[in-house]
């Protein structure tokens, strides 16, 4: 990663030397690039010559980066993987188990699916109109209400006894992710000021 074109083709040919001395070599083919911005352009740089190939998204320890900078693609692609996993498991959200459990079973294996990362997401207005969407969604499905019966959420909400929540869970998330950095920091800063020993 790099802030100017200049630097990160830089680090790339000292990678490759580097690399060249231990006897490995980068595949051109495999390795990609992304340039990140609001108005994106392609970036060049080149291994041996030959120009790596630009991408306008990438997959990055399961979260979807793409080249606007924005969490969109990645909020719609876990709100997909998250109704997919729900419809494999339809027979048990939808089963005579006790509401109470089923809505458990939602929030423990649906929710946790669909709200991978979001502590880390920047959420535009349209991204909280798609995750309530998403919640309410779930709901429906379990008590087996379709689109056209006209139930409005409300009624959904008060079969279910639950309250639109999905948007103060991930506000909790943001606020203890934030909370363990500036810990960690603190620490971290301590460490190298000689103040406290020990491992960060």
């Amino acid at each position: 990663m790099a802030k100017e074109e200049t630097v990160l083709q830089g680090m790339i040919d000292r990678l490759i030397e580097i690399g060249r001395c231990y006897g490995m070599e980068m595949n051109v083919e495999k390795t990609k690039l992304m340039k990140i911005s609001r108005q994106p352009t392609p970036a060049t740089i080149k291994i041996d010559q030959k120009q790596l190939e630009n991408v306008k998204c990438f997959k990055y320890f399961g979260s979807l980066l793409t080249d606007d900078g924005r969490c969109s693609c990645e909020i719609k692609s876990r709100m997909a993987m998250a109704k997919a996993a729900f419809s494999k498991k339809k027979n048990l959200f939808t089963s005579k188990l006790d509401l109470n459990l089923r809505k458990k079973l939602v929030k423990c294996y649906i929710s946790s699916i669909a709200l991978y990362g979001a502590e880390i997401r920047t959420l535009r207005a349209v991204d909280q109109k798609h995750s309530e969407s998403f919640e309410m969604w779930c709901w429906r499905r379990m008590e087996k209400i379709s689109w056209t019966d006209y139930v409005r959420n409300e009624e959904v909400l008060f079969r279910v006894s639950e309250q639109r929540n999905i948007l103060h869970e991930i506000r909790k998330w943001k606020a203890n992710w934030i909370g363990r950095v500036l810990r960690r920091n603190c620490l971290l800063k301590e460490v190298i000021e000689g103040k406290i020993e020990g491992r960060v």
